[in-house]
């Protein structure tokens, strides 16, 4: 069975804007930096060869991990989400119980999270925790500081990016 990936609109039009650069101006690219390194000649000792052909082979690695990933996309419009409890695309603000400090992050898939931008991975120790919760609700997960102790005090619907 396929596992499918949550993606929301803008990370899966991310990822085709990436899968398309790749496609239609890197890959070009390359092939040409290959044809004129060939041009020079003996091609054991040619670096420029050997880089373009690297470079090649990792352009065509994450070619094939975009396609992948867009084919398991299971695309979330997050403006659309349930705000009842805390699920995927939902904006989620906790206060800590430590320090009595709000964060507030968006729960997305593993290829759109980014703790500095506000998000987090549903998949991740505290995203996970997360995942059902309603406000009021307690969580304790543990982080590379040691284990914290929130409380969910708001869930809205996720932004259109």
């Amino acid at each position: 069975m396929v596992e499918r990936i949550p993606m929301s609109l803008a990370g899966n039009r991310q990822l085709r804007d990436e899968l398309e650069r790749l496609e239609r101006v890197e890959r070009p690219e390359i092939v040409k930096a290959i044809e004129v390194a060939r041009a020079h000649g003996d091609l054991s000792e040619n670096a420029e060869y050997h880089a373009a052909k690297e470079r090649q082979s990792l352009t065509e690695g994450r070619i094939l991990e975009l396609k992948d990933k867009l084919s398991r996309a299971e695309v979330i419009d997050c403006s659309k989400v349930s705000t009842d409890r805390a699920v995927f695309g939902t904006v989620v603000t906790l206060v800590d119980l430590a320090n009595e400090s709000e964060v507030t992050y968006q729960l997305l898939g593993p290829e759109e999270a980014d703790v500095k931008k506000g998000s987090i991975s549903v998949l991740s120790p505290l995203g996970r925790a997360l995942l059902g919760k309603e406000i009021g609700d307690e969580v304790l997960t543990k982080t590379p500081g040691g284990m914290r102790e929130f409380e969910v005090i708001d869930i809205e619907a996720g932004k259109i990016k």
